[in-house]
């Protein structure tokens, strides 16, 4: 069997991750996995992939042990093969595999701090934009500041999770070393910006993810005011703003366009 320089790259890689090392018998490639070298190059790329994901995801490193980790990250590698040669950015789809893992049924926060600790990278790595600076809200006229569009930053990252304290654990484990007291059994958003070249975090209702959500897709700050009293009736609009802001969550705001549907002829 001949292979095509794209065959041989598949073929190696489907070789170098597959669970059975017998995978490629009888075929061209067999000469080289069947050299004693080979398993060698073998295991140091799926340690090397397993170490990735441990830097990855050290708060769920930390809260399962190393060997739960590792045991649980060799089970990824073998569904989800790295797709970029930048190891910083492995491990995308962990979350929703912790999320449907048995081992971790017993932890139903796990998938929740993955997901933070997933956040943390793409706001770490995200392209560099300038914070929006509370005073050009405050020189807008109020029919202008109604229609204006807050557009979360590229590093801006956001979520609530229902019923679990998801944001309390991720915090106190990854950011501090105080356990402190048992966190309260209720929902929890968090917040993940970059500023100054450190991705900090801030501690969300759910009225504040629905307002980054409309933000997000566009909505004028109007709408945006609208959905957050809508998840939430007795909301300080403006305290949940400045939260915002003090988080350095937006940049500078466009004028609102809206959008029009075209009429079929």
């Amino acid at each position: 069997m001949h292979y095509t320089l794209s065959g041989f790259q598949a073929a190696l890689s489907n070789a170098l991750f597959a669970s059975d090392t017998n995978t490629e018998n009888g075929t061209a490639l067999a000469a080289l996995t069947e050299q004693p070298g080979f398993s060698v190059y073998r295991n140091t790329v799926n340690k090397g992939c397993i170490d990735a994901m441990q830097a990855n995801y050290p708060t769920v490193a930390k809260l399962v042990g190393e060997e739960w980790f590792r045991a649980a990250a060799a089970l990824y590698l073998q569904e989800h093969k790295p797709q970029d040669a930048r190891l910083l950015f492995y491990g995308e789809h962990f979350p929703h595999f912790l999320e449907n893992f048995p081992p971790a049924d017993d932890l139903p926060y796990l998938s929740g701090v993955a997901q933070l600790d997933r956040f943390w990278i793409e706001s770490h790595t995200s392209a560099d934009d300038t914070a929006l600076d509370p005073v050009c809200l405050s020189s807008l006229k109020p029919d202008t500041l109604a229609l204006a569009v807050l557009q979360p930053r590229a590093s801006c990252r956001w979520k609530w999770f229902d019923d679990i304290p998801v944001y309390t654990i991720w915090q106190r484990n990854r950011e501090t070393d105080d356990a402190g007291s048992d966190p309260v059994w209720q929902g929890e958003g968090a917040l993940l910006v970059r500023q100054a070249a450190a991705v900090r975090s801030t501690a969300i209702s759910a009225a504040h993810c629905s307002f980054l959500d409309a933000c997000a897709a566009g909505e004028p700050l109007a709408s945006a005011a609208a959905a957050a009293q809508a998840k939430q009736g007795d909301v300080d609009l403006a305290k949940l703003i400045a939260t915002l802001l003090d988080a350095g969550a937006f940049c500078i705001p466009a004028p609102y366009v809206p959008t029009t549907k075209k009429e079929t002829p």
